[in-house]
């Protein structure tokens, strides 16, 4: 008889936003009449910028022109995306990447748990703490956690680096040493980053105890600040240590598009096997190519249009961003995050645990965020709100929650 796959049974519950969608959902079905504003999960709503669907629209034409017809891409992805991206993303801030480094694919989500299958079982984890779900439960299910406890929360084969407000939301070196190190930056969900010299730091400590990291940099363009970098390999020697991925669905609002990508160098090597490679032979076998339509809608937002449209989105969210983290200082909420990145981050009222203040926002405010706890247990007391609404709901549901 078959047997399944038991890591996945030591899952628990559901996934933290699906969780929050049948919340909704059962609220929304019982209270027809109200009105919910979505402030929870980090979906994009304004529409795609007109460079990009005028690419998008002649990518459509040529398909249906047989001279002009693409079918499947190639693994790697279209050579017109990738040294767009290696010109524009990295020789731009003075990182010498070369295309075949760039693996052009459907999303940071999709990378950020399949890169882990290039590592052996026994490999320990090391996660910020609060940190995006898909890092720890993607290695739940390749059995490389351990055992869960539901009194921490906490997995007993991951290495846990408790990002709080007493250290600033800043990752410290773990006690521990681990072979894989996952750094989002600037942070989902606390809205932090790293100054280039503290970065650099993370980069000589994974060389100097062998370790890898992996580094998501899916809001690199919500960066503000001068000493931020926006690539991990602005600093000396993450070719040897480092796997970037990269997502156009915050920087360009492709959510529901999809595409992304990782870079995996030349150089980063363990005891001779070229880690580049092994990712060319997986994408190659388990990964048929971002349609050419969507790479070519990637190519535009390289374009002298496409920048200076994207960067009146990005300023459009950040807006919202720093609306609500006035309003909410002002109110009295403990408020963090929203300068480097779109994410607002307040410690919860009147000792509300994460999942009781989601309640009370839902059922009295009808304004739905993410609770704390859902990222790990130190988020445990704080709440998430993005700035992905449109700035006209941004600004009511700030009016709601100032008035309970």
């Amino acid at each position: 008889m078959f047997q399944i796959n038991e890591n996945y049974q030591k899952l628990p519950g559901s996934y933290l936003f699906s969780t929050i969608a049948k919340k909704v959902a059962a609220y929304s079905q019982e209270n027809p009449d109200k009105n919910i504003i979505r402030l929870g999960i980090g979906d994009v709503t304004q529409p795609i910028a007109p460079a990009i669907i005028e690419a998008m629209h002649k990518a459509v034409d040529e398909m249906g022109n047989a001279q002009t017809f693409h079918g499947y891409a190639p693994d790697l992805g279209y050579d017109f995306l990738r040294k767009a991206i290696v010109e524009h993303d990295y020789k731009a801030r003075g990182c010498q990447m070369e295309a075949d480094e760039i693996f052009v694919s459907d999303g940071a989500k999709s990378d950020s748990a399949n890169i882990q299958e290039l590592f052996a079982e026994n490999s320990r984890i090391a996660v910020c703490d609060p940190v995006y779900p898909v890092y720890v439960d993607s290695n739940v299910m390749a059995g490389r956690t351990g055992v869960y406890d539901p009194k921490t929360q906490m997995w007993s084969d991951v290495i846990y680096m408790p990002c709080t407000a007493e250290n600033n939301f800043v990752p410290e070196f773990p006690k521990e040493t681990p072979d894989l190190i996952y750094l989002c930056l600037p942070n989902n969900p606390t809205g932090t980053t790293l100054t280039k010299s503290q970065l650099q730091e993370w980069v000589d400590y994974a060389n100097k105890a062998g370790a890898v990291i992996i580094y998501d940099g899916a809001y690199e363009a919500y960066i503000s600040e001068e000493n931020v970098a926006h690539s991990i390999y602005e600093c000396e020697g993450a070719k040897t240590c480092a796997i970037e991925l990269k997502s156009f669905s915050k920087n360009a609002g492709f959510t529901g598009v999809r595409l992304g990508y990782a870079v995996v160098p030349k150089a980063l090597n363990c005891n001779g096997v070229s880690l580049r490679d092994m990712w060319a032979r997986r994408h190659g076998t388990k990964f048929n190519g971002a349609p050419y339509i969507v790479q070519r809608a990637g190519e535009a937002v390289y374009s002298e249009a496409g920048k200076a449209q994207l960067k009146e989105q990005v300023a459009y969210y950040m807006r919202n961003a720093a609306a609500i983290k006035q309003g909410l200082k002002d109110a009295g909420y403990t408020v963090f995050g929203g300068v480097n990145a779109p994410y607002i981050w307040l410690k919860t009222p009147e000792q509300m645990n994460s999942w009781e203040f989601f309640d009370y926002l839902l059922e009295n405010a009808g304004v739905v965020g993410t609770p704390g706890s859902g990222f790990g247990p130190s988020g445990e007391g704080y709440f998430r709100l993005t700035a992905f609404g449109s700035y006209e709901n941004t600004v009511a549901a700030l009016e709601r929650i100032l008035k309970l």
